[in-house]
């Protein structure tokens, strides 16, 4: 738990101030991950390690073909799936979800955009993606950080909630 805590808690301050989250970061708490995992040090087994990222990569991905989500975001929830395993990265993606929903909210409502927040977001999923450049448009103030979310939601399914 502390490590998903450190991992997240690290990764979301450099979301905030970069905007980005580097692979260097992603790929190191993914293969520290697996690592522990091979030693059994950690809490899954090498193959739940695996799975677990390779689950976290597949939950993720379809958000960043349609580009709710950075290519980072995708790499750190799969880095984090090799702590948790298969099973708590499906958890940790509900949380994350949730989190993120409110997050969203949150900021849309402190810029004032709530609305046209709302009307594009309902047009992404029923369109399955159309407007991602009127989403992608970076003249607009429509983008904020989701790593935030995600180690909520990582944080969250490791503590077992």
């Amino acid at each position: 738990m502390c490590a998903i805590a450190g991992a997240g808690g690290s990764s979301a301050v450099v979301d905030l101030y970069t905007r980005r989250v580097p692979n260097a970061l992603t790929m190191g708490i993914a293969a520290v991950g697996i690592a522990m995992a091979a030693m059994h040090a950690g809490e899954v087994d090498l193959t739940h390690a695996l799975a677990g990222f390779a689950l976290g990569l597949v939950l993720m991905l379809p958000g960043h073909v349609i580009g709710a989500t950075g290519a980072g975001d995708v790499k750190l929830f799969a880095a984090l799936g090799a702590w948790l395993g298969p099973a708590r990265i499906g958890t940790a993606f509900l949380y994350t979800a949730l989190a993120g929903g409110v997050l969203a909210v949150v900021v849309a409502s402190r810029r004032k955009r709530l609305g046209a927040t709302v009307a594009r977001t309902a047009e992404l999923v029923t369109s399955a993606g159309a407007n991602v450049g009127e989403i992608e448009n970076t003249a607009e103030n429509n983008r904020f950080a989701y790593v935030p979310a995600i180690a909520a939601g990582a944080l969250a399914a490791a503590v077992g909630l």
